[in-house]
């Protein structure tokens, strides 16, 4: 029983390392020689997020299906990674276990415009990660950090932005968005 319990524990601590492994694998090779287009295009979607406040998850479910859901993300970090919270018993834990692939989008508040990254998202086991990814107000919905809280991590690889107020209307032959590319 106790090589039971020694066998179940180390695989659990080898998909830890492995998660981990594949977080930090994503945050290399991100851009940092943007264009001054791109850079105006990277401007307007701080400018869109800020004003926004929720934005809004898209998962797939396990048949493929697009699921949505309105959120509190924490203000993008560096390169837009953005960490977002969620209960560990609900369903977007389930899909992002099974297939990583997500975007984040946002609403411009006066309807001028959006962004939408599109990237994966992982699932943050680091304790100290979470006591910092705190919002005031949450307890009212998380009863305590440790087990009703799971803190999610956003990396993108490229967003599409629309800002009618930063005259970024994209291909007006085929309604494409401005694109960035986040990551080489």
């Amino acid at each position: 029983m106790k090589h039971l319990h020694y066998i179940s524990s180390l695989f659990l601590l080898t998909i830890s390392i492995l998660s981990c492994h594949q977080m930090q694998r994503q945050e290399k090779n991100f851009r940092n020689d943007f264009t001054a287009g791109e850079q105006k295009t990277l401007e307007a979607a701080k400018a869109i997020i800020s004003r926004a406040y929720f934005g809004t998850l898209i998962t797939l479910n396990e048949k493929g299906e697009a699921k949505a859901r309105l959120m509190e993300p924490f203000a993008p970090e560096e390169h837009f990674v953005i960490y977002l919270a969620t209960n560990p018993k609900s369903r977007k834990v389930k899909e992002i276990k099974r297939n990583h692939q997500a975007t984040l989008h946002y609403i411009d508040e006066p309807r001028t415009g959006y962004v939408s990254f599109y990237g994966k998202i992982y699932i943050v086991e680091n304790d100290s990660i979470k006591k910092v990814h705190w919002k005031k107000g949450w307890e009212q919905f998380y009863q305590n950090k440790t087990d009703a809280y799971m803190l999610l991590k956003f990396i993108p690889d490229y967003m599409e932005l629309i800002s009618i107020r930063d005259s970024l209307t994209g291909n007006p032959e085929n309604w494409q968005p401005a694109r960035v590319n986040l990551r080489d």
